[in-house]
């Protein structure tokens, strides 16, 4: 079992310490700028370190979500490079919304590309499961014959 599942779980530990990370740089533009909790507002150096955080941690569920069920429904490796395309392009979002709020743009549209095709190949894979455990139909073998 852990042989199917193990590049997920590696991409999952990946995106906690990328959660950890953004938590801390919160943490750090709180003491440069001398914003103590639980105050969100400040400079705008500030409130945008702090809105990237919060926007990647709304987002981080959905993205589990969906790598873990792409990963288990459809094909593991698939799954585990775009959860890694997924990680670099928060990663990049976090940094240009730190640098200039429209530096956050180009990243966060890739970001969403890729959670759009977790959701279709997690829908895809359910569906197969569904469709071959429940009807006895197996598109595979039907589009490879």
């Amino acid at each position: 079992m852990l042989d199917q599942i193990h590049w997920l779980a590696a991409v999952t530990v990946l995106g906690v310490l990328e959660q950890a990370y953004f938590f801390l740089q919160v943490i750090y533009a709180r003491r440069l700028f001398g914003i103590s909790p639980p105050k969100i507002s400040g400079p705008p150096e500030f409130e945008r370190i702090f809105r990237a955080q919060v926007n990647s941690s709304e987002y981080f569920p959905i993205f589990l979500a969906l790598l873990w069920q792409a990963g288990l429904f459809f094909h593991q490796g698939l799954a585990a490079a775009l959860g890694l395309l997924y990680l670099c392009a928060r990663y990049c979002y976090f940094m240009g919304y730190k640098a200039s709020s429209s530096e956050r743009l180009a990243p966060i549209y890739f970001s969403a590309g890729v959670l759009w095709i977790l959701i279709a190949v997690s829908a895809l894979g359910i569906l197969h499961f569904f469709l071959s455990h429940y009807v006895g139909l197996n598109v595979l073998q039907l589009l490879t014959a």
